[in-house]
């Protein structure tokens, strides 16, 4: 079975069902309604606001772009990338690559132009379908990608050098494509985040997809009258696997594009929705605003919200007790991944451990995981001993395209290196400490930022922290504290300092900055950035002072 099986099977039993939601809302409103009156509205509306489709009309707005593809004789195989905002064109243009077998390549839209022709040749991209947020990069690189042979713009006016994607799609059939699909075919490429450098292209093939289909309901139980929230980038593994929940129970998931939070607590509110996944900042900014006293919960109908999951970047045990504390009657559950393991679900905590709140949880279903030493083969067998996390199962990536070195040093057999720092205690569950390449090692210590991150964070006046190791003369390296303040606060150095006290001597920032915290769009810190912001400045601060 393959996943465009469960897009043809939801238009004949569902067909007239919602499928998709995108609320945009920082668009103007068609009616001047409060938000509790415009969570009773059953009729839907299509607006710059609000716009959705039914099942039958994705499935046919997928049929149409893949046959599209295949009246200009692409072949079977084609690369074909999507750079677009989240908006309600992605997903059927996504899997009307796939029914076309051909091979969708999701690109990352803070992409720059040089970024966008790294990854389009590195991907062998023949077919590109972008939108008009987009135009001035591609203009800049138009003429020098000479792979692309073809290029449809998805909205009005666009380039000179491009087609109208939804003009040509409508002259194309709604029937589904003579293509037969099988789980051993290649379905997608992925880029890595980048947070280590330029991004690599994974591989994936069709079993992976769909068994992503599978871990992701067992975990969450999704039922056709779930409503799931998405508002990380479509781009992205983790936002689309949580939403293939949703895609096998025929469920409908709403799109926002936006992550102020008044913004999302309306959109639960009118949407009825009942699962949302956050990220670490957005967690915290709505705290915070809850705080403050900026949001009343009391303006939302939130009883029907059943379940709040985090993922994609370490998440702060703190944080989730304050969560559960403003929202008692929430499922929690915390899910890891990487897009090399098909994104979240590899390892999961379970909304029936929320006891356990700090571990990333035990293995996922249908997934195996296990703590290896420096060697990538041996198993770490002592609780509270620290080593590389592997993970084994059906979501595993194909290879590295075009990068057989990178794939040798990340895949050892069927177990995937994750490149991620771990232990286990006692009863089995796997505590993330840190990024393999992020550790710091001071005068012969190894420190791990996450950590000293969660430390942190439990000082009332910080709303984001950072840790990064610096180059020192004598230590070799030192860790520095990145911290940015909560709104409206004031925090000198000396309160940082104190506060650490309770930390081992060996453990203290011994450099604290404040500033702001970078995050890329699923919500990992970017360290490579802050590490190039501060190391030169660091060393001339030494040479000063030596």
């Amino acid at each position: 079975m393959v996943i465009t099986d469960f897009l043809e099977r939801n238009s004949r039993l569902y067909g007239q069902d919602t499928a998709l939601v995108v609320v945009s809302p920082s668009e103007k409103r068609d009616q001047a309604v409060t938000w509790r009156e415009a969570s009773l509205i059953e009729s839907a509306t299509d607006s710059p606001y609000r716009r959705e489709i039914n099942w039958r009309t994705f499935d046919q707005m997928a049929n149409r772009f893949a046959n599209l593809l295949l009246s200009r004789e692409v072949p079977r195989g084609t690369k074909v990338g999507i750079l677009m905002m989240n908006c309600l064109e992605y997903l059927p243009i996504y899997f009307g690559v796939l029914k076309a077998g051909c091979i969708v390549v999701p690109m990352n839209y803070r992409y720059s132009s040089d970024e966008i022709k790294y990854c389009l040749d590195l991907a062998d991209v023949e077919i590109l379908v972008f939108g008009p947020e987009f135009t001035a990069r591609m203009d800049a690189i138009a003429d020098d990608i000479p792979k692309v042979r073809t290029m449809f713009y998805v909205g009005n006016n666009g380039p000179i050098y491009t087609e109208n994607c939804m003009k040509v799609m409508g002259f194309t059939s709604t029937e589904a494509p003579p293509i037969s699909l099988n789980e051993d075919d290649y379905a997608a490429i992925y880029f890595s985040s980048g947070t280590t450098g330029f991004p690599k292209a994974i591989l994936h093939k069709h079993r992976a997809l769909y068994s992503s289909c599978l871990t992701e309901q067992n975990h969450h139980g999704q039922t056709k009258d779930d409503v799931f929230l998405c508002i990380p980038p479509l781009y992205h593994t983790g936002a689309k696997m949580h939403w293939f929940g949703s895609l096998m129970t025929g469920g409908k998931a709403v799109i926002l594009r936006g992550i102020k939070p008044e913004w999302i607590l309306r959109t639960v509110t009118e949407e009825k929705c009942t699962i949302v996944w956050l990220l670490v900042p957005w967690v915290q900014d709505i705290l915070d605003a809850i705080d403050s006293g900026r949001i009343k919960l009391d303006d939302y109908l939130l009883n029907q919200w059943r379940l709040m999951h985090v993922g994609a970047q370490p998440v702060p045990p703190s944080l989730i007790k304050r969560w559960l504390k403003v929202f008692p009657h929430h499922q929690y559950d915390t899910n890891y991944g990487l897009s090399e393991s098909i994104g979240p679900g590899c390892v999961h905590l379970g909304v029936e451990n929320v006891d356990k709140v700090g571990a990333i949880g035990i293995p996922g279903y249908l997934w195996e995981a296990k703590i290896v030493k420096d060697d990538g083969k041996t198993e770490v067998t002592e609780p509270e001993e620290v080593g590389e996390l592997a993970v084994k199962g059906p979501g595993v990536m194909d290879c590295y395209y075009k990068n057989p070195e990178a794939t040798e040093e990340i895949l050892k057999g069927e177990w995937l290196l994750t490149g991620d720092m771990a232990k286990k205690d006692a009863d089995g569950f796997i505590y993330l400490v840190d990024r393999k390449k992020d550790v710091i090692i001071t005068g012969g210590e190894n420190l791990y930022p996450v950590q000293i991150e969660d430390f942190l964070r439990k000082y009332d006046k910080i709303k984001d922290v950072a840790v990064i190791g610096l180059p020192h003369q004598r230590l070799g390296e030192i860790a520095a504290a990145i911290i940015s303040v909560k709104d409206g606060m004031k925090c000198t150095e000396e309160e940082i300092v104190e506060f650490c006290n309770d930390l081992p001597r060996y453990k203290r920032p011994r450099k604290i900055i404040f500033a702001d915290v970078p995050r890329n769009p699923t919500g990992k810190i970017e360290k490579p950035v802050l590490r190039e912001r501060y190391r030169a400045a660091n060393l001339v601060e030494q040479q000063i002072t030596s």
